[in-house]
């Protein structure tokens, strides 16, 4: 990710604008956030679990 640019940064917006439209991209997002949240809680859950069996 380091060697993206402003314009390559800027082109892919307008691709997703282009296929998304304006009003679906912050459902697009949204739906992302949740999913990476979702995600973070189920690794937590796991290190507690593991930590308990090694108790």
């Amino acid at each position: 990710m380091g060697n993206l640019g402003a314009t390559e940064i800027i082109l892919i917006v307008l691709v997703l604008v282009l296929l998304f439209g304006g009003k679906k991209i912050p459902e697009l997002m949204r739906g992302l956030g949740q999913g990476v949240k979702s995600f973070k809680k189920a690794i937590n859950e796991d290190d507690n679990n593991s930590e308990n069996d090694k108790s």
